[in-house]
């Protein structure tokens, strides 16, 4: 199984860009790494001092994400995926029966946080998701009022946060060798990403 990773910055079409990818790739799973968020006291607690919490490692379950995936690797039976709830900040664990008859070929690991993992970086496809700030901007206003209910003035607070957090850990991930940027929308330029993960895998 080869593992593709997508990140980039919050509203650059992480989600659109692992949806196309899965249609296009036949046998391929998601991970997503907003579904790995804390949900106990301390972080609650920390949330109410720091408003950018959740654009932060610490508030990412690294470890339960690395279960998920080496549970992927190891072709096991029964494997623990991780839901999360943005209006009541729950986290919920499901454990989802696989049927490795059908060969997964393809791991799509996609999030904020999908390249500060304990992965080796220069095995696994990485790109990033690159879109104009304003839209990425436009894209969150609207996502986070309709999905996660905050109003515009909170999406505002965190937002150039968010932004810059994102890009001072993205130094050392974007000078890997392999590392490919794209903007999802450019069709000509995901069906060469297309043809170069055919290619690879």
């Amino acid at each position: 199984m080869k593992t593709i990773v997508i990140t980039g910055p919050s509203g650059s079409g992480k989600t659109i860009l692992s949806n196309k990818l899965a249609k296009s790739l036949k046998d391929s799973v998601i991970v997503k790494t907003d579904s790995y968020y804390r949900d106990n006291l301390i972080i609650k607690l920390i949330s109410i001092f720091i408003n950018d919490v959740y654009d932060r490692f610490l508030s990412f379950k690294s470890k339960e994400i690395m279960k998920t995936i080496d549970s992927l690797f190891k072709n096991e039976k029964s494997i623990n995926f991780y839901t999360y709830d943005f209006t009541k900040k729950i986290s919920r664990k499901t454990t989802r029966k696989i049927n490795h008859k059908e060969n997964y070929r393809f791991l799509i690991l996609e999030g904020i946080f999908s390249h500060r993992l304990d992965l080796n970086y220069n095995e696994t496809i990485n790109i990033i998701c690159k879109e104009k700030k304003e839209i990425c901007y436009q894209r969150r206003l609207k996502r986070d009022q309709r999905e996660r209910g905050r109003n515009k003035k909170e999406i505002n607070k965190k937002f150039n946060k968010s932004w810059n957090l994102y890009f001072q850990n993205l130094n050392k991930f974007s000078h890997i060798k392999n590392t490919i940027t794209l903007n999802q929308s450019d069709k000509l330029s995901y069906k060469l990403l297309i043809r170069k993960i055919k290619k690879m895998n």
